[in-house]
């Protein structure tokens, strides 16, 4: 492992911010670090960069204690979310900043210096200012910088939240393609889900200083290990109910719960995509009414409303939307193809979800 995390906690007085976190990154790996503001993810990036203190833990670099090695002896790159780039220093000299610091030869800085910027697409632009850049720009010259002394971990700290919508989406597929180029070990911390489902190998979900999952993009999603990853990441229909008889029912719905006593509460979680939705109320057993059509651009969801009173969400795309002839306010069928039993908060891993097609929600 490039980097190994131990029971990692930070301490701000009587706050813990984050708690007892464990992990390992591999060599050339790019791990995103996901989770809602004020979830701990950038002071775990911070810890390991050597810019806070652990208040207990343990941080290992290539199988090396780092904790007490201060900031410029740990060789991290560490790229900022506005960019933190020197006004008064041009483009060429903002990325040789920290190779003049290291007392790199001229010469030498001079030739890294180039590459990078013809690598990261800045090459013409060496004399200009950053307030003579796009923030697109900016943002590259700052991973320029953070990279020219090569590094062995480079750290993003909501490297692309100060740019728009358009260049957001340029930007992250410019990293997928510079990080395989270059194959260094990478962490980048996102509030965006898309984000980190796009561009991570694996992703470490965190809420309130607790790592709740690690995985790659897809396990997170299909297999969320809690219910604040299932709630987190994409949409989810979350109900609840007891189970009896091995069954979990809720009014019409009925989910099977083998191995849960009599009595037992349990969270069931189920994607948009597999709520299946008709305008023919023969077609499915269950009946609800639309409440309401959103468009998408891919896709179209749609709201519906359960007799019992529960609300929830299938997902269309648009072909299958245009085929279709529903309405506001007409009734519907439904059924749910598939489901997950949702984990409580510190249980283990939960018996595999059910696909409920030809068996229960669905008639024969």
């Amino acid at each position: 492992m490039k980097i190994d995390i131990r029971h990692l906690s930070k301490r701000f007085g009587s706050v813990e911010v984050v708690s007892s976190v464990s992990f390992a990154v591999r060599e050339g790996e790019l791990m995103g670090i996901l989770g809602p503001s004020g979830s701990g993810k950038t002071t775990v990036l911070r810890m390991l960069a050597g810019l806070e203190t652990p208040t207990t833990g343990e941080i290992y670099i290539d199988g090396k204690l780092v904790n007490d090695l201060p900031v410029q002896q740990r060789n991290i790159g560490f790229v900022f979310q506005h960019y933190a780039l020197f006004k008064h220093l041009t483009l060429f000299e903002n990325i040789a900043f920290g190779l003049k610091i290291r007392k790199w030869p001229r010469k030498n800085q001079a030739e890294r210096v180039n590459e990078l910027m013809h690598l990261l697409g800045l090459s013409g632009l060496d004399a200009r200012y950053p307030g003579q850049l796009s923030g697109g720009q900016r943002q590259r010259v700052a991973i320029a910088r953070a990279l020219a002394p090569r590094p062995s971990v480079l750290l993003l700290d909501e490297p692309f939240g100060a740019v728009d919508a358009l260049v957001r989406q340029e930007l992250r597929e410019w990293l997928i393609r510079l990080h395989d180029e270059l194959d260094v070990t990478s962490l980048f911390v996102t509030h965006d889900q898309e984000e980190a489902m796009e561009v991570s190998d694996r992703i470490l979900v965190f809420s309130k200083g607790r790592l709740e999952q690690i995985g790659t993009p897809a396990e997170i999603y299909e297999e969320p290990a809690t219910e604040f990853v299932a709630r987190f990441i994409g949409a989810m229909n979350i109900v609840s109910g007891q189970v009896r008889g091995g069954l979990i029912r809720i009014g019409a719905l009925e989910f099977p719960a083998p191995g849960f006593q009599d009595g037992k509460q349990l969270q069931i979680g189920f994607r948009p995509y597999y709520v299946k939705v008709s305008e023919d109320p023969a077609l499915y057993r269950l009946q609800a009414r639309l409440r309401h059509i959103y468009f998408l651009g891919v896709a179209y969801r749609l709201e519906i409303e359960t007799p019992e009173g529960l609300i929830l969400r299938s997902r269309l795309n648009k072909e299958d939307f245009r085929r279709s002839r529903l309405e506001v306010g007409k009734p519907v069928s439904y059924a749910i193809t598939q489901f997950r039993i949702l984990p409580e908060a510190g249980a283990g891993p939960l018996p595999e979800a059910g696909d409920l097609f030809g068996k229960v929600l669905l008639p024969p």
